[in-house]
């Protein structure tokens, strides 16, 4: 199973926000142990560090990103995921784009908090905690 984690989902899990991190973290550890295909937008990776740098500093945060990608793969984001994602009927450019990178990367799920943002999503989105329960 092939899955693109949203940035909300990363974020989280390494800023560790309750009540979310337990699940953010089961659903890394699928990824981790190879049970699941991860994978984070390139795009998402940049917002992650602004995010999680506020809460844990520079040293740490960079030392997490180091880890997320030994742990999940970059889905690149390249011109046409740009261009295609404006067609999609969403209302929020970023995760039209996210939706974009997951359909072209023919991922199963998205995982994500904001299931409602997603709801045209060319792919379904999946709350961690149905995801964790569907696998």
């Amino acid at each position: 199973m092939k899955i693109l984690i949203d940035t909300n989902v990363i974020i989280d899990y390494l800023a560790d926000r309750a009540p979310f991190a337990d699940h953010s973290e089961q659903v890394l550890a699928l990824c981790e142990n190879g049970e699941v295909d991860g994978l984070v937008t390139a795009n998402a990776v940049t917002d992650i560090y602004y995010v999680v740098r506020k809460v844990a500093g520079r040293e740490k945060t960079l030392e997490a990103i180091q880890t997320l990608c030994s742990i999940l793969d970059i889905a690149d984001v390249g011109k046409a995921d740009i261009l295609n994602a404006m067609e999609l009927d969403m209302p929020d450019y970023e995760d039209a784009l996210a939706a974009q990178c997951a359909k072209r990367i023919k991922a199963d799920c998205i995982v994500t908090r904001d299931v409602a943002g997603y709801a045209n999503s060319p792919v379904p989105a999946k709350e961690p905690a149905a995801f964790l329960e569907a696998v």
